[in-house]
């Protein structure tokens, strides 16, 4: 019996006796009519405190602290911009997803000398990798993180926590430049796939039992199987995209079976964002059959800010019980939308699914990676209300 299907068994028997610590807000969830993907342009204190960490020159705790004052300011900027949903903006990561990899068991990182090819920039993020087989994490401090954003929360508010997706990991061991790495401990990719999803089962239990009841999957894995390069990338051809599709699809859905009912998780799916650049083009329509149709989710938060997300079509595929958020207003430029026209891409989206079971967001974060996008702070926020004052007027709330 493989050490999925026993903790998997355990985890149904405990669901039941999970210790629930009291939550700030039960009665708003995610994802809200208009909503925000999580992660926000950084202080300029922030980015020399953390610059101060790096050189030796300050601790710990002193960053911890700036830290807890950004974000605290951070969160009473989401409420006086209208938010209902707040995040910490991912301030205290360097990046949105290699954080919380690093710190899963057989997981080691170290500082990048090419980076990862983006279009007009390479991303000096860290290169990741495998020293032994993934385990969970003694304690992930990403639930303590998780703690100070919900105590920020009020009546009106509720904290919602991001995470790369379980296919986000699996596709940074599995990927042709990382697998004959992996293999030294890993036979087959279902033997990683079920080590990543014990590990993530038990992030997830600790989440839940910090008053954790809304979780957010962000997936770039999907565009990556539809871009012109994926057969490059994956090393195959579209035989073999399709069964790399089901393998993104079984790693998200393992971890999604029998979590608890009033744990509502949903998924951001992106083509890259570092420093307003990309890393993948191409449509939905060849993994809709796949993630919009299949995938376990609450809800799908969906980039379509420019034509490299193709048209709205494969929306049909969602079923009827699930949500889809809009990502129709850009973080990659500083140029504010034209309301009406965004209205009009709404009215036609809704050919395709129902407007009670729309929302609207910005079509990623601000700032992925610490560096963040190009353009400011201000520029952000008037980003942010232009989502608030459209879904007022389509939706009238």
């Amino acid at each position: 019996m493989s050490n999925f299907v026993v903790v998997a068994a355990m985890w149904r028997v405990n669901i039941i006796s999970f210790r629930k610590e009291q939550t700030m807000s039960t009665a708003i969830s995610t994802p809200y009519r208009y909503d925000v993907v999580g992660s926000f342009l950084r202080p300029k204190r922030l980015h020399d405190a953390r610059e101060r960490f790096e050189a030796g020159n300050i601790g710990k705790e002193e960053l911890a602290s700036v830290e807890d004052a950004a974000i605290t300011e951070l969160v009473a900027k989401e409420k006086a911009a209208g938010l209902h949903v707040i995040t910490d903006g991912e301030f205290r990561r360097a990046t949105w997803h290699l954080d919380f990899m690093w710190q899963l068991g057989g997981v080691s990182h170290q500082k990048t000398h090419t980076g990862l090819p983006f279009h007009g920039e390479q991303a000096m993020i860290d290169d990741t990798f495998l020293t032994g087989k993934i385990c969970p994490a003694a304690h992930h401090s990403f639930v303590d993180h998780f703690r100070f954003t919900n105590s920020l929360s009020d009546a009106t508010t509720v904290a919602k926590q991001t995470i790369p997706a379980p296919a986000q990991t699996f596709a940074q061991f599995a990927m042709p430049f990382a697998l004959s790495n992996t293999r030294k401990y890993y036979k087959t990719d279902q033997d990683l796939i079920d080590d990543i999803a014990v590990a993530y089962r038990v992030v997830i239990d600790e989440l839940y039992q910090a008053g954790c009841r809304n979780l957010q999957f962000d997936d770039c894995t999907w565009p990556m199987t539809v871009d012109k390069s994926a057969p490059e990338m994956w090393d195959t051809d579209e035989a073999g995209l399709r069964k790399v599709r089901e393998k993104l699809l079984c790693a998200n859905n393992l971890v999604l079976e029998g979590l608890p009912a009033d744990l509502t998780v949903n998924t951001h799916i992106c083509r890259g964002n570092f420093h307003s650049t990309y890393a993948c083009s191409g449509p939905y329509d060849d993994v809709a059959d796949y993630v919009l149709a299949r995938e376990h989710v609450h809800a799908f938060f969906l980039e379509f800010d420019d034509e490299r997300s193709g048209g709205f079509a494969p929306l049909a595929k969602v079923p009827e019980d699930k949500l889809v958020v809009l990502g129709l207003i850009t973080t990659k430029s500083a140029a504010l939308e034209d309301k009406d026209a965004v209205i009009a891409r709404i009215s036609q989206a809704k050919a395709y699914v129902p407007l009670r079971r729309l929302c609207l967001s910005p079509q990623c974060g601000f700032a992925s990676c610490e560096i963040g996008n190009k353009l400011t702070e201000d520029q952000q926020w008037a980003k942010v209300r232009l989502v608030r004052d459209i879904a007022k007027e389509v939706w009238g709330e």
